[in-house]
């Protein structure tokens, strides 16, 4: 059946609309904390950020060919399934249940650490920045109790008001751009360029994870086989070129080594541009920002555990809803995971805590999107590869191999690790389910 011939509702979303989706997706947290991480290496990590972007285009290309192949596209499980098996379904939906929750933290941390600034607290004190953290957390929790509804009004409420202070930095601040500052800031590690763009890549592509939703939300846009492509691949190309920016311009007017010390990089910026009074303006308007995506994203985790509950592939309590919408007890055991996770990463620093967390949330979504490639590469019994489908399933291997070889061999053989157990678990458990089922 041809598109023409399909009844389009009014209710679907356009190309532009859909870009803006995706990359909304994607530009969170990291921009606001993405900047004192990289800034221990220097300005170098620009082109890291070009790495980055490229990589995160052939992963976009993967996806949007697989929305063409299933244009009802839900959930990993429905791709994945039927090219690869069950088993490998529960690894790349439980996984990507596992870090969202894990960037969840990732969130809270930006968040509290740009209040930091305003609250009065002084310097920058582990065990209040994991009070307040937790705190966040719970809050959040608490106001995903009321329903989805809520959570959408105090998100948009947060995007309106937390980015148009940040907006008025990034164009004004070409004015106080200065070259020789980020000249001076080029590299700061220690290692050649080439190493330091290699060893960036992990915590750049924290920025691009999100890139998937265009494929995921292929159901509600106009004409997906033409334009789900052009979302994908638009907003990527735009959080790119923002996250680009605001590194590149944030180098050079405050040095590296600054930006790398503090725990509200874009606060310090606007302090150097406009004075002490913008300083707290800039920290609450980010930890708005932070705290309405942390809210929302919190939901996004309810809502991916209570489908994977629903697929069998988490216990049957994850997927229960309350009569408003929200889905109680998985968010429950969420905000628990993650009151845990806070505890055992918090660091001396703020960047140093939200780099491992960012690290391990890039390691553990490899897993999904090198699903995503084995997909395209080996089709399944209903579909065979064609050689584009193919070469974007290779493309996608190749972006998440060297993934994998940028970040840190703890981080990664503790996710090998974690795999292997979770597979044999599933596996035992699953064949228990059969043999009851068949009985």
């Amino acid at each position: 059946m041809s598109n023409a011939s399909i009844a389009v509702s009014p209710a679907k979303i356009g190309p532009l609309l859909a870009t803006f989706v995706v990359a909304n997706n994607m530009i969170g947290s990291g921009f606001f904390l993405l900047p004192a991480t990289l800034a221990k290496s220097g300005g170098v990590t620009a082109l890291a950020w070009l790495l980055g972007t490229a990589l995160a285009m052939m992963l976009g290309a993967a996806f949007s060919q697989l929305a063409r192949r299933h244009p009802n596209l839900e959930a990993q499980d429905d791709y994945i399934g039927p090219s690869l098996g069950r088993n490998a379904s529960f690894l790349a939906t439980f996984l990507y249940w596992v870090q969202s929750w894990i960037g969840n933290n990732a969130i809270a941390v930006a968040a509290f650490g740009y209040l930091m600034v305003i609250l009065p607290f002084g310097d920058d004190n582990s065990l209040v920045r994991l009070g307040g953290q937790l705190a966040l957390i719970w809050a959040m929790f608490a106001l995903n109790l009321l329903g989805p509804r809520p959570i959408a009004r105090f998100q948009s409420f947060c995007v309106v008001f937390g980015l148009l202070p940040v907006a008025v930095v990034l164009t004004a601040g070409w004015v106080h751009f200065d070259p020789q500052v980020y000249q001076l800031s080029w590299n700061v590690s220690g290692q050649s360029d080439a190493a330091v763009v290699f060893s960036s890549l992990a915590p750049v592509f924290w920025a691009f994870v999100g890139l998937e939703t265009g494929a995921m939300v292929a159901g509600v846009v106009r004409n997906p086989d033409r334009n789900v492509p052009i979302a994908t691949l638009g907003g990527i190309g735009i959080a790119g070129v923002v996250y680009l920016i605001s590194s590149v311009l944030m180098m050079g007017i405050v040095p590296a080594q600054q930006i790398a010390a503090s725990s509200a990089p874009f606060a310090l910026v606007a302090g150097q541009m406009f004075g002490a009074w913008a300083v707290p303006v800039i920290a609450l308007a980010a930890a708005l920002k932070a705290t309405g995506t942390l809210g929302g994203w919190m939901l996004v985790t309810g809502e991916s555990g209570a489908r994977a509950a629903q697929r069998g592939f988490l216990p049957a309590i994850f997927g229960r809803q309350s009569r408003n919408g929200a889905a109680t007890w998985g968010l429950f055991f969420v905000a628990l995971a993650m009151s845990a996770l806070t505890i055992a990463t918090l660091a001396p620093t703020v960047s140093g805590q939200f780099e491992v967390l960012i690290e391990m949330v890039v390691i553990l979504i490899v897993v999904t999107y090198g699903a995503a490639g084995l997909v395209l590469l080996k089709g399944s019994a209903a579909h065979r590869p064609t050689t584009r489908e193919r070469l974007l399933g290779l493309g996608a291997l190749f972006a998440c191999a060297l993934l994998l070889g940028s970040a840190s061999l703890k981080i990664v053989l503790g996710a090998v690790v974690l795999v292997l157990a979770l597979l044999f678990l599933f596996i035992a458990i699953d064949n228990k389910r059969s043999v009851a089922r068949s009985r």
